[in-house]
């Protein structure tokens, strides 16, 4: 197999060794140290993409500021997407050329337990449903990938993320690299033990056969619970937007249309919230 494109979404609550909001979010004692740590497991993933067989590899920095990776020790060989606002948020940049989505660093959605889990903002979301099926973001990016027809290949995060992927699409690869003692604490996978993992995986996963999605474009239903009642009066502005109580709102559209309009969501929601991180 040769000639891939391959697409990195990475994010940073799923990273090895980082457990914390003073690992992930800028000023904490940690953070500057998180951002290595983020660097060096998206650069194991873009290794094992060019084992695999890619001859492209382009990463979208989707965590928080979205200008957490450090330029100067990514990969030479991949190119970076870094800062915000993106329309397409966690998926900027990918469309149907590319031939694989690999998700690093991801987390386990809002109310799981699991390490720094959440749904997009800290706790301004309290749940979130497609097609009346419960979601968070490992599954809204799987779907949106589908949609362009680009499967997901790989995600790495701790043990409680990897399930729910694999409860999501079974054909999904997971590297766990830590193991969820509580939201805010990890057994972790020894650093150098956790790089080669996910360098190998990405490499097998890239090699494994899997069917192109069916690119689908019938309206799905996204209906958003929020923590603040004034979101859910906001955004009824947007046409096409329902309030279904105070502090619901849903919308109807096809994918990956409904991952923007959903990206505009949160960017309405940070303009009327303060948005503490994991409180």
């Amino acid at each position: 197999m040769g000639g891939l494109k391959v697409y990195i979404s990475a994010d940073m609550e799923g990273i090895t060794g980082l457990v914390d909001a003073e690992d992930v979010q800028p000023p904490g004692r940690d953070y500057e140290r998180g951002r290595v740590m983020m660097t060096e497991d998206v650069n194991a993933a873009v290794r094992g993409a060019f084992l695999g067989g890619a001859t492209t590899v382009l990463v979208n920095d989707a965590h928080g500021p979205m200008r957490n990776l450090l330029p100067d020790l990514l990969d030479p060989h991949a190119t970076l997407i870094k800062g915000r606002p993106k329309p397409m948020g966690m998926i900027e940049g990918l469309g149907p050329e590319y031939d694989v989505v690999l998700c690093v660093g991801f987390h386990a959605r809002a109310g799981v337990l699991g390490v720094l889990s959440h749904s997009f903002m800290g706790h301004e979301i309290e749940d979130i449903w497609l097609d009346d099926q419960v979601v968070g973001e490992i599954g809204l990016l799987h779907d949106a990938a589908a949609a362009y027809g680009v499967p997901v290949a790989l995600l790495t995060g701790d043990d409680t993320a990897c399930a729910e992927m694999n409860a999501w699409d079974s054909t999904v690869a997971t590297v766990a690299v830590k193991h969820a003692k509580d939201r805010f604490a990890a057994q972790l996978v020894p650093v150098a033990e956790a790089r080669a993992a996910i360098e190998s995986t990405a490499h097998k996963a890239l090699r494994a056969t899997r069917p192109t999605p069916t690119v689908n474009r019938t309206t799905r239903r996204l209906t958003v619970r929020w923590q603040n009642a004034s979101v859910a009066n906001h955004l009824p502005a947007i046409p096409g937007v329902t309030r279904t109580d105070d502090r619901t709102v849903t919308v109807d559209a096809p994918m990956p249309d409904l991952y923007r309009l959903f990206n505009l969501f949160l960017r309405v929601a940070t303009a009327v919230t303060t948005n503490p991180p994991y409180c």
